[in-house]
């Protein structure tokens, strides 16, 4: 993957924050094949960041390569082609991804990148779209791009669209990233899956509690994964976030987390970063719209 530096000359530089899931109930099957779930999401004061220019011939232009990825398959460019085209703008916008959030990690990378995008690409645009209107584009795009779009920490219902915002405390966490791809399709098809765990309440939730029902399967089957939680467990209480293949540990202080990070092999990366109940995009947006 080729990043290349966001110029100087974008017009708007924007976060794309990674998120954890602190648990994932699965509660059961839809006749549709998706997953009725319960998840509590949080975002990290880390992620990738883009810079966006406006062009006036309409042309939607990412200039970060991705291996791998075709360039009109990246979410960023879907995203941004929906907003256009349900817009009826006549604009079009020049992309730059600096990326630092690894792909397949269950922290959100590319939802993260998308919802950037609609933001990034509304407030370029001006086309002062509500909240409301952005997340269910968004929704067409991944079950997690709404979160991203609304940027509150949240206790998330259905397959993941049921939003409440909920207060957290905002601890540090070290992020291992077992370097893996785990494919999100293969976990929620694999007949081991837990499908049956009784639905519960978000008081009981954020009085500790829950698990993550998708790590057993990704432990079974990717063994980078299961050697991380080893690992990791040796030091912290540690857990998968999504389908992984990313793996964490809470602590009261960074200097708690920094210590265990410095006892991590090479062959292991990991970041550390601070729990946010109010997503760093969030953030930037609301220093915009003061200036």
């Amino acid at each position: 993957m080729t990043t290349h530096a966001i110029p100087a000359d974008a017009e708007l530089t924007l976060p794309a924050p990674a998120k954890l899931n602190l648990m994932l109930h699965i509660l059961g099957r839809r006749d549709d094949g998706y997953h009725e779930l319960q998840t509590l999401f949080q975002f990290l004061d880390h992620g990738d960041e883009l810079g966006f220019r406006r062009r006036e011939d309409g042309v939607i232009r990412l200039h970060t390569e991705i291996d791998g990825v075709p360039h009109d398959s990246n979410l960023i460019v879907r995203a941004a082609k929906q907003l256009q085209q349900q817009s009826g703008t006549r604009l079009g916008a020049d992309i730059w991804l600096h990326k630092r959030l690894p792909m397949g990690g269950g922290i959100g990378g590319g939802s993260s990148d998308a919802a950037t995008t609609l933001l990034g690409l509304d407030h370029l645009w001006q086309l002062s779209w509500s909240e409301d209107r952005l997340a269910a584009l968004g929704l067409g795009l991944g079950a997690d791009v709404p979160v991203f779009v609304r940027g509150r920490a949240a206790f998330a219902e259905g397959v993941g669209e049921k939003l409440t915002p909920v207060e957290l405390p905002e601890r540090w966490f070290l992020v291992a990233v077992p370097q893996v791809l785990v494919s999100t399709a293969e976990v929620f098809t694999d007949p081991e899956l837990t499908r049956d765990t009784p639905p519960i309440k978000v008081r009981s939730l954020l009085e500790g509690g829950g698990r993550n029902d998708c790590q057993p399967v990704v432990e079974k089957r990717y063994p980078a994964v299961r050697n991380a939680l080893i690992l990791l467990n040796k030091f912290v209480p540690t857990r998968l976030t999504g389908t992984g293949a990313c793996v964490f540990g809470s602590f009261p202080n960074r200097d708690d987390a920094d210590k265990v990070a410095r006892q991590l092999p090479a062959t292991l990366p990991s970041f550390v970063a601070q729990g946010a109940n109010v997503s760093m995009l969030h953030r930037k947006l609301q220093e915009l719209a003061r200036k």
